[in-house]
């Protein structure tokens, strides 16, 4: 018989599915599951996939849209690269020899301002492994730099990862070198390290390397002007990453950031550090919504449901402790054979359509029909 607590459990998964469903539709809903996304040219953000069968390692990475993964790539070996920036779907184009996009076969033969990496070949982090890595027998989470949008494991950034890192965002080692205004900011905006005490220190002038501007070509002597000159001020704002070099802070300049929420509105915006970040190509840092977070909350609410009680658990209250046992068995039954479904997917690196999961529950109707059935007539 069983226990009052697995009685309960039938709520807990409810729930544990219902969380499943919207990290689903955080990723998923904000793209478009039908259409091509390659009229829309350069998509801010969406989901994104690599073909291992049609763009293998040694040749050209290309990415293709939710919808093509779908409808082009079915069946395929098919690289997750969850969302990226600023990219057009190659589906079909000079990169596919051999197939043509069932969407939108008009395709330019390039998308020229895509930009790519190892991911789009399924390696990840610093350590160009895959992901799940079947070798990797440490359990570690993977975490995605802002700047380049590669997945890192935890234990490869070079700093402790802190608590509630989901509502942050990471900028990894190589990009904060690759662009070393970015220290500046990290001493005065960014989530302390563990040893945050013994890393903020006072600046000896001119020793440091984010001792410097974003086009790195400007002292910084002299950087805050006298508050009298206030009609200069208001034709041209201050540069407030000079004022923050001036005061001399700064942290030690090794491992990822983290940075917290809404860290990017606080980002220098004057003319000068606009064209400085266009030049280094971050011109996204000033935008919020090109947050994964803002993509995400996009594509929930996207799928919300209506406001009142789930019709299921009002249900459920009403049923007594028998009728509630035997839609226990069955959801479990239903659960284990939706596990052993997907998983034949997973084995093939197939892509799992919206069709398969409609086959999947018309043959659990029939099965349900033809046991009521033999309940029926058996006597």
């Amino acid at each position: 018989m069983m226990s009052e607590e697995q009685t309960v459990s039938l709520v807990d998964v409810l729930e544990e599915d219902e969380e499943l469903e919207e990290e689903a539709s955080a990723v998923l809903a904000g793209s478009d599951s039908d259409h091509c996304s390659y009229p829309e040219g350069y998509v801010q953000r969406q989901a994104l996939y690599a073909c291992n069968t049609c763009s293998p390692k040694g040749g050209a990475a290309a990415g293709v849209c939710l919808a093509c993964s779908y409808k082009c790539h079915e069946g395929h070996d098919l690289f997750e690269l969850y969302t990226k920036r600023n990219f057009r779907c190659d589906c079909g184009n000079r990169k596919f020899t051999e197939l043509q996009c069932k969407l939108f076969p008009d395709k330019d033969e390039l998308n020229s301002l895509n930009k790519y990496s190892h991911n789009f070949f399924g390696e990840y982090c610093t350590c160009s492994r895959p992901y799940p890595d079947p070798e990797d027998q440490v359990e570690d989470e993977m975490i995605q730099c802002v700047v380049c949008e590669d997945w890192l494991h935890g234990r490869h950034l070079g700093c402790v990862v802190p608590d509630c890192v989901e509502l942050q965002e990471m900028i990894c080692e190589s990009c904060m070198n690759k662009n070393p205004f970015l220290w500046t900011f990290a001493a005065h905006l960014a989530v302390p390290g563990e040893s945050a005490e013994e890393e903020v220190k006072e600046e000896t002038p001119g020793t440091d390397e984010s001792n410097v501007n974003l086009n790195q070509s400007e002292e910084v002597d002299d950087v805050i002007e006298p508050s009298c000159k206030r009609s200069r001020q208001e034709t041209e704002p201050s540069c407030r990453l000079k004022e923050l070099q001036a005061t001399g802070q700064k942290r030690v300049q090794s491992g990822a950031v983290f940075w917290p929420s809404a860290w990017r509105s606080k980002l220098c915006s004057c003319n000068t550090c606009q064209e400085s970040l266009s030049e280094a190509g971050l011109s996204f840092l000033l935008d919020e919504s090109d947050t994964v977070l803002a993509y995400e909350n996009k594509g929930k609410n996207s799928e919300q449901r209506p406001p009142g009680h789930d019709p299921l658990m009002s249900a459920l209250d009403n049923l007594n402790r028998v009728q509630q046992l035997e839609i226990i068995h069955g959801y479990n039954d239903m659960k284990t054979e939706l596990k052993d479904f997907l998983q034949r997917f997973a084995a093939e690196g197939k892509v799992v359509t919206p069709d398969d999961i409609r086959e999947f529950f018309e043959q659990q109707s029939r099965k349900r029909r033809q046991v009521d059935a033999g309940r029926l007539y058996s006597t």
